[in-house]
């Protein structure tokens, strides 16, 4: 095959290469290998050196050696499953090279008698002799020993040889392709290109050279194509062209002074970003991400009434019924009498859901509240002018976009989350929009405390709650488990239920993942209501509805959770006026990374700095402590030891957007990166 000016050849089908079938194909696409491209970063894990060859006295048993012999005798015996054995020697002794199910012919022919041979394996010892079993490589090539082979993590039914001849095949063809970034790029990598950066990450003594400039440029051109991605998916938003809002600041004023509350500076911020974005004749694409009780849902509630006062409806979808219901009545408190607003739910009646499908329709509404109901194709509304998704932190950037496409021209899009995802994940995850932030947590705002206890020390904790309850407060507590697992030792919620309802008789609810949804809403409503005290929940309850009587939370096993994850859980409390508690109980036996997740926790309530420092205990895969659909699954890449490449990738962004420059030359890392079918216009 000739080697090529452009990337045909890389994403061409495996059969293309020489010796690689169908069979082995079909091996390799089991781990999501399915072109020659993806090949490329199924990177060695080690290497063995062949370039000594060892005198057969030498040898060390257990190591994977390399030896120049003469076989001198064959032992193929006629009892079935018996291994055949080849007698060798060099001029130091003997060594036995022993083959399972492999034919006699074979082995007559790779091991022809009186020929010096080389040979490699796993050095072993047997009845005084050495000997290599199924010897890994056999070659009358004596320039064989000279080479270095990289050792992999084989596929199933690949040998080490047959993988190592399918790598250097696409090393030796590798297409020389036209490069894509600047020199001002490439000077941050001593220039190095693409053709060469993959042949230096392929060699054996590279392994592991991960600050090297061949690999930081690799790592560059991965994080660069989803900026790119995400720049391109903006740009089409931005070019819909929609009716502007016109938004009366006099009535949003006369609002915000009925709030029995004063805005904080960072909600004022965000608020003018939202305006401004709403009275654009370009769409809004935006995500407000903020901390648990900084104060969201009011900035957006304010944004939902300049777009009814503008002449547009406004839909607002969360994740849970009683989630929606709560932001439902909070807008009916705080809005003007005379707007219009409703609520839709799975639950709701089929007369009652006809009557608000005609009512959206003949724009009798001007808001609706509900969860994913309000987006189903029956549900069309007459002027829909803006969408706000609270906690739709798994949709993935083309979810997002057909949502976007969704609401129309006019529409704009407000999607929240109270997960701080630090900035290096957030520049991947939504770098496909804008983005606005409120760190600062509202005055009023207590802090919660949080202590540590020995799970021993549980008697302590009972007494505690007593006199939460004694004071009318109520109480999570929190189990990793619904039942008791014989293999993990963790607590379960059925077993802490059944627990405290008899140290607390008719005060103590239970709700877990396999409670239904229905009543599910109920024992929450109950709780809500402080028809009982203590409510035993697993994670479920990590994000959703505000209980605002609810100021202690005990969270078990709190060393097998995720910092993030224990962030969120501690912010169902503290929303109320009263101080508020979480202890986080732990057995004796800790590890240093759980040690260092409580202490962090204890020292601090600023959730952006908690998931930085998650992230560096446990890397970026599963910061957010859910599996994150649409995070971009890097090869090479880490947000944690590359965030000087994130920067440099932003900053050069950042510039090409700026310039308006053509992005045509960067054609060919998309397609190779990405293959994203959104950007498949590009010039």
């Amino acid at each position: 095959m000739n080697i090529k000016s452009n990337y045909d050849f890389l994403l061409s089908d495996l059969t293309a290469l020489k010796g690689v079938g169908d069979k082995t194909t079909s091996l390799l696409k089991k781990k999501k290998i399915n072109n020659i491209f993806d090949l490329l970063w199924k990177l060695p894990k080690s290497y063995t050196d062949r370039s000594l060859s060892s005198k057969i006295e030498d040898l060390k048993i257990g190591d994977n050696q390399t030896i120049k012999v003469i076989p001198q005798k064959y032992s193929f015996p006629r009892v079935k499953n018996l291994p055949n054995r080849v007698l060798c020697t060099d001029e130091s002794g003997e060594i036995e090279c022993v083959f399972f199910n492999s034919f006699e012919g074979y082995i007559r022919k790779i091991l022809p008698l009186g020929k010096e041979i080389t040979v490699s394996g796993k050095i072993g010892y047997f009845k005084k002799r050495y000997q290599i079993t199924n010897p890994k490589y056999i070659s009358e090539d004596s320039s064989f020993i000279k080479q270095k082979h990289n050792t992999y993590s084989l596929t199933e039914g690949i040998s080490e040889k047959i993988y190592n001849k399918i790598i250097n095949q696409i090393i030796d063809k590798l297409p020389i392709l036209d490069e894509w970034h600047s020199n001002k790029i490439l000077n941050n990598f001593e220039n190095i290109s693409w053709n060469n950066a993959i042949k230096e990450l392929h060699k054996a003594e590279n392994i592991g050279k991960y600050k090297e400039s061949f690999y930081q440029r690799l790592a560059f051109d991965e994080i660069f194509s989803t900026f790119l991605v995400n720049s391109e998916i903006r740009k089409k938003i931005k070019k819909v062209k929609k009716k502007n809002k016109n938004i009366n600041l006099d009535k949003q004023i006369e609002m915000i002074h009925k709030l029995d509350f004063s805005l904080t500076n960072d909600q004022k911020i965000v608020l003018e970003e939202i305006n401004k974005d709403l009275c654009s004749s370009n769409k809004m694409f935006r995500l407000l991400q903020g901390d648990v009780g900084s104060g969201k849902t009011i900035v957006s509630l304010l944004a939902a009434q300049n777009t009814i006062n503008s002449g547009f409806q406004v839909a607002f979808m969360a994740p849970t019924e009683i989630l929606a219901r709560q932001h439902f009545h909070l807008a009916k408190k705080i809005f003007p009498k005379k707007t219009n607003i409703e609520f839709i739910s799975g639950k709701s009646s089929y007369s009652d859901r006809k009557k608000i499908h005609n009512k959206l329709l003949k724009y009798e509404i001007d808001m609706i509240f509900g969860t994913h109901a309000i987006f189903q194709k029956k549900v069309i509304f007459k002027n829909l002018g803006l969408i706000i998704i609270d906690e739709q932190h798994k949709f993935g950037v083309n979810q997002r976009k057909k949502l976007s496409d969704k609401g129309g021209n006019n529409c704009d899009v407000l999607l929240m989350t109270a997960t701080p995802i630090p900035r290096t994940l957030t520049m991947t995850i939504y770098g496909d929009m804008d983005l606005s932030i409120i760190r600062e947590k509202p005055k009023a705002r207590k802090l919660v405390k949080t202590y540590s206890k020995l799970e021993s020390k549980i008697d302590d904790v009972i007494k505690f709650i007593k006199k939460e309850i004694e004071n009318d407060n109520q109480i999570f507590w929190v189990c990793p488990l619904i039942e008791e697992s014989k293999k993990i030792d963790h607590s379960s919620a059925v077993k802490k239920f059944e627990f405290l309802k008899k140290i607390f008789p008719n005060q103590v609810g239970l709700l877990h993942g396999k409670t239904d949804n229905e009543k599910k809403e109920s024992i929450l409503n109950k709780f809500l209501n402080k028809n009982f005290k203590i409510l035993v929940s697993t994670t479920i309850i990590e994000v959703g509805i505000d209980f605002p009587n609810a100021n202690v939370i005990i969270i078990e096993n709190a060393n097998k959770f995720g910092l993030s994850q224990l962030h969120q859980l501690r912010g169902r409390v503290g929303r109320g006026n009263k101080e508020s508690s979480c202890i986080l109980m732990f057995k004796s036996n800790l590890s240093e990374n759980a040690k260092k997740r409580i202490n962090i926790l204890k020292e601090s309530n600023d959730g952006f700095y908690i998931s930085e420092e998650d992230m560096k205990i446990r890397g970026f895969g599963d910061v957010l402590g859910f599996k994150q659909s649409g995070i971009k699954n890097f090869k090479l890449a880490d947000p944690i030891h590359n965030s000087n490449l994130f920067i440099l990738a932003e900053k050069e962004m950042r510039r090409i957007e700026n310039s308006k420059e053509d992005i045509s030359k960067f054609k060919t890392l998309v397609k190779l990166y990405d293959r994203a079918d959104i950007i498949n216009d590009i010039a």
